[in-house]
């Protein structure tokens, strides 16, 4: 009998959250970021699931990009970060990959290898409005664009850069962010992230780039504005017994019962990339009633509190995030963010992907 911990992604969730970006700007083209493995969610299902829907797809690297051709996937890939290696280049043009140039060596790279070949790659001028993260100082843009446009048949550069506040739709540093950005802009721009899509940051976007968003997690304060989580973590009680008052759960006892209870184990921990920094009452789903973490997360199971259920039995089904528990809700309670929820599944927990309600 196989362990009882699944990731459920629902391919449907993902395509109503690509549409409703698309209606936020019908005239931009959106691009559906799939790095760190499609935020744990699987790059290469995901991808194959919206190919027809998106307009590219944006990975952090060469080794992802790879991944994906490597599966199937025949649309433009965008390499966020750009290059890591000159040598990177040859692979670029081989799969016709799409190029991000955020620095001077990256240039110096590129027009190097274009003199040596046909190839003309989509690049995207990485810019600095205040982030301090990656990007050309807006006044670099001209200097760097006039090196671009050195190179015949190049298409015109599509200029992006990031919000470092949008998930604070009022905050101050937006709009100063945005001046910065439409200093140098040109007609093939690209500001807004997932929480700029749905908060209308940049209309004027010719491409918006979706990541969080796609997933169902949650963009900015506020709120889902629509988005379905594609995601459920669903595991089951494994165990079950009874403890005394003045009874400890778990390493280090930190959890110690004020009366009777009863203590359910499953079969999730930080092995499998649940937090081990779960506060105690963080809440889980068993059978559909929410109930505490209690005791600290190990490496392979959780003890959670089910004196309050009217009926428990091993093999209950538990989940720990899904439509009706946000991951992130779950995240506050871990001191984190829910893209770490995502992201931070390890390997060992299977996926199931599923269609509608299946």
């Amino acid at each position: 009998m196989a362990r009882p911990l699944v990731a459920e992604v629902n391919l449907t969730a993902l395509k109503h959250n690509l549409a409703l970006a698309k209606e936020q700007n019908s005239h931009a083209k959106t691009l559906a970021v799939v790095k760190a493995n499609a935020y744990g969610h699987g790059s290469v299902k995901v991808s194959l699931a919206l190919e027809s829907d998106a307009d590219a797809f944006g990975v952090a690297s060469i080794e992802e990009a790879l991944e994906l051709r490597a599966g199937g996937v025949r649309a433009p890939v965008l390499l966020l970060e750009g290059c890591f290696a000159e040598e990177e280049l040859t692979s670029c043009e081989r799969h016709d990959f799409w190029l991000v140039c955020h620095g001077d060596y990256q240039i110096e790279w590129l027009l190097k290898h274009l003199l040596t070949t046909q190839w003309r790659p989509q690049v995207w001028l990485k810019v600095d409005s205040g982030m301090h993260r990656l990007g050309f100082d807006t006044v670099a843009v001209p200097r760097v664009l006039e090196q671009l446009s050195s190179i015949e048949g190049l298409p015109e550069p599509i200029l992006m850069s990031h919000f470092a506040c949008a998930d604070q739709p009022d905050h101050p540093r937006n709009v100063v962010a945005q001046s910065r950005f439409n200093s140098v802009k040109t007609d093939a721009s690209s500001f807004a992230n997932s929480a700029g899509i749905f908060t209308q940051a940049t209309p004027a976007d010719s491409w918006q780039r979706l990541g969080i968003g796609l997933y169902g997690g949650t963009p900015s304060e506020l709120g889902l504005q629509g988005l379905q989580p594609a995601m459920t973590l669903k595991t089951a009680i494994i165990a079950l017994r009874d403890i005394s008052p003045g009874e400890s759960v778990g390493y280090g006892a930190t959890y110690t019962a004020e009366s009777p209870r009863k203590i359910a184990t499953i079969a999730i921990g930080y092995a499998d990339g649940y937090p081990r920094q779960a506060k105690q009452g963080t809440p889980v789903l068993v059978n559909g009633v929410e109930v505490p973490i209690v005791g600290r997360v190990s490496m392979d199971m959780i003890t959670v509190d089910v004196t309050d259920l009217a009926t428990v039995s091993v093999g209950d089904e538990v989940i720990m995030f899904n439509d009706q528990l946000l991951a992130d809700r779950v995240a506050k309670c871990c001191d984190t963010i829910d893209y770490t929820l995502f992201a931070g599944l390890t390997a060992r927990v299977p996926k199931r992907y599923v269609v509608g309600s299946d």
